[in-house]
């Protein structure tokens, strides 16, 4: 889709605390999202991505503050997901320093949210945010779940895509709950997958481990490369990986 393939941070939030888990299980603290996000910024992050992974469980609004101190020190593209329900909540968060917003469960629950959004908005404003499992039952052999991966749908991950981006999503950031927090590599095939079915960017996110897992999602078909743990604990960094996927010709900033 792009020439030029971004690396973006991801910042799994939880009252007001960064926090990294496994499969979303067993959450542990990684540190303060302002902080986590100016020092990601200084390395090259393309964006930043904020993700309330409670606020959807928790029924609530995502947390305005933490959003808008991460907007006042951070000069790079933020996209904000977790808990939005409407229009209006876009409206509010556009209004605290999110420049994209991330819709999941609100979706699901009611299609025609993604509408509304991208006509008010823009669909470069909409990220769809898929998590998605490996299923039998379904037709591509992936299913989307809502709550932070602890709720399985009946919905095709595939078709759900296609259906969103009718519908005027602007983006797919696909996660994968079974390789999310392993750091065994991105699954592959369901990059592939969502690349044939998209129009639009697909972010790939869940299970990078390594500077060598990078490459091979932009080369299925991401435009866009997405990970957290990996960066919280140290053991990359953003220029680390722009290196390595440049020595495998990938165009990056």
């Amino acid at each position: 889709m792009t020439l030029t393939s971004r690396v973006i941070p991801c910042l799994d939030v939880a009252a007001g605390r960064v926090v990294k888990g496994v499969n979303f299980e067993n959450l542990r603290d990684m540190g303060d999202p302002v902080e986590l996000a100016a020092h990601y910024a200084a390395q090259g992050a393309d964006e930043i991505t904020f993700l309330d992974v409670t606020a959807t469980v928790d029924d609530r609004s995502t947390t305005y503050d933490v959003v808008q101190r991460t907007a006042e020190n951070v000069f790079v593209p933020l996209t904000v997901g977790g808990g939005v329900r409407s229009v209006e909540d876009v409206a509010r968060l556009q209004g605290v320093g999110a420049d994209k917003v991330g819709v999941n469960s609100a979706a699901i629950a009611r299609p025609d949210l993604i509408g509304e959004i991208a006509d008010r908005f823009g669909a470069q404003v909409l990220v769809l945010s898929l998590d998605v499992k490996r299923a039998g039952a379904t037709a591509s052999g992936f299913v989307v779940t809502t709550h932070g991966g602890r709720t399985e749908t009946t919905l095709d991950a595939l078709e759900w895509a296609r259906e969103a981006i009718e519908r005027g999503a602007g983006e797919l950031l696909v996660n994968s709950i079974d390789a999310d927090g392993t750091r065994d590599g991105f699954d592959l095939e369901l990059v592939g997958l969502m690349r044939e079915v998209s129009s639009v960017p697909v972010i790939a996110s869940g299970g990078a481990g390594a500077v060598t897992d990078f490459a091979p999602a932009v080369n299925a078909g991401a435009d866009a490369v997405l990970a957290a743990s990996v960066f919280h604990s140290g053991a990359l960094t953003v220029g680390d990986v722009k290196e390595a996927m440049r020595a495998e010709g990938i165009v990056v900033r």
